[in-house]
């Protein structure tokens, strides 16, 4: 049962999870969740109709209906669960991973996360005990639905003029496919891998491997495009490229997004959500704006629920989802690069580029994200923070999802990775020099006390 995890069920099939999973999931979801229907959505992977199948079986078994949207992404399916009312919900994808893999993400009501401390540990430990999957005495139908017009529809609200712009997009063979041409019809775009095609035949669908954004970063420095966009596999999330080919860094969006929602839409000292590994710089630039910026956790489970918690207008990810009041506090890869492309594109009435605005915004020297294959994440943990806290004093020490601790002139973040063998360490600082002497005490630490590699 290795396929369950803080934020969803994901693994390679048939390998940590296979068809009879899906259908004890299936089975369990109503009763979890009080839902007599559940909303069911599946991405392209191989794997995708055979899990689709057993899943299906499994909820019908167990007496509930199932309103089966077919291929989809997975914000479509936080949009059709909040917006019509669905008790309970799932897509099957495993995301950004390989093409080997798949998985599930289950939403409640209003399309909140199930994660595994609200319901997906339950569910797991049904499964593990052998607990029965009788045959309700009426078993429930199945009926297919098309609820895709009424997102794109959704999503057009949000689009501006983007007559002045040479856009390039990467769909990854991925679930951007169902709505991308369709939305930026007409504009001036160009195109990289725009079929579905679940075996992921050009490059794997996560874009924070640098290589997988390669292909983007040379059609944008190759067509002089304004910008270039890529989305993942299931289209949750969105990363970017400027106009000098190079690879933005996702958390600067958080703060580029204030200049939508407070410069255009007039949001004053607005409530906006970061996790714990964001650049210092975010915060620092929504400071102009009087926002009430709020650090949390890392991951849908808990960023979406607290994004309502603090009733924030928007919030976002290193990971490159971004999360919208206006999308029910979910996560929209699409609206996202709708509201970027928006500032974009009054940036460059302005007499400014995309690149001007990031070059404001990289205020630090940052690491990016260091992988330490350890066994003794929390000693090691420890030991990074206690290391630093001897040498100065921290102006701030946060204790949720690993450690991060601030001084005047740099800051770190440690913490145990939710799905991959890892602790991960991020480090920003306001020299090169700085920088590189932390990372460099670190690795001395965590190399020779605790035997890691990286």
């Amino acid at each position: 049962m290795g396929a369950f995890h803080a934020y969803d069920i994901r693994g390679i099939y048939n390998v940590d999870w296979d068809k009879e999973t899906a259908y004890k999931v299936g089975y369990f979801i109503p009763g979890l969740l009080g839902a007599d229907k559940v909303l069911v959505g599946r991405d392209c992977r191989v794997s995708s109709p055979e899990i689709h199948d057993y899943l299906i079986k499994g909820i019908n078994d167990a007496g509930a209906d199932v309103d089966d949207i077919g291929l989809s992404s997975t914000p479509l399916v936080y949009f059709g669960t909040a917006k019509y009312g669905y008790k309970a919900s799932v897509q099957i994808t495993a995301s950004h991973n390989p093409a080997e893999y798949n998985g599930m993400k289950v939403s409640r009501e209003n399309a909140l996360p199930v994660g595994l401390d609200t319901g997906l540990g339950q569910i797991k430990q049904w499964i593990d005990e052998g607990r029965p999957t009788p045959v309700a005495a009426h078993r429930g139908g199945v009926k297919e639905i098309d609820i895709k017009p009424a997102y794109i529809e959704f999503l057009k609200q949000y689009k501006g003029d983007f007559s002045n712009l040479r856009i390039a997009f990467d769909l990854s063979n991925g679930m951007s496919n169902l709505f991308a041409k369709e939305i930026y019809a007409g504009e001036d775009a160009l195109w990289l891998f725009d079929t579905i095609d679940g075996r992921f035949p050009n490059h794997e669908p996560n874009p924070l491997i640098p290589k997988n954004v390669e292909p983007l970063k040379k059609l944008v420095a190759q067509s002089g495009a304004d910008l270039g966009v890529i989305y993942d596999g299931d289209a949750d999330r969105v990363m970017f490229v400027d106009d000098k080919a190079r690879f933005v860094a996702p958390d600067l969006i958080i703060a580029l997004m204030a200049k939508y929602f407070c410069d255009e839409r007039g949001a004053k000292a607005p409530r906006v959500l970061q996790e714990i590994r964001s650049s210092k710089a975010v915060g620092e630039y929504l400071q102009r704006y009087g926002a009430d910026l709020h650090t949390w956790r890392v991951g849908r489970a808990f960023a979406a629920p607290k994004l309502r918690e603090i009733d924030g207008l928007w919030g976002g990810e290193l990971a490159g989802h971004y999360y919208f009041k206006d999308f029910f506090y979910s996560d929209s890869g699409m609206l996202a690069s709708i509201i970027v492309l928006r500032i974009v594109s009054a940036l460059k009435r302005e007499g400014r580029s995309f690149s001007d605005q990031i070059d404001e915004l990289t205020t630090y020297k940052n690491s990016g994200e260091i992988n330490y294959r350890l066994e003794d994440k929390q000693g090691a943990m420890d030991a990074v923070r206690d290391m630093f806290a001897a040498q100065e004093k921290p102006s701030v020490m946060m204790d949720f999802d690993g450690y991060r601790l601030e001084f005047p002139d740099w800051w770190f973040n440690i913490r145990p990775s939710n799905t991959e063998p890892y602790l991960r360490f991020l480090c920003e600082a306001t020299t090169q020099e700085k920088l590189d002497a932390v990372i460099a005490a670190v690795d001395k630490l965590l190399f020779t006390k605790f035997g890691a590699s990286r």
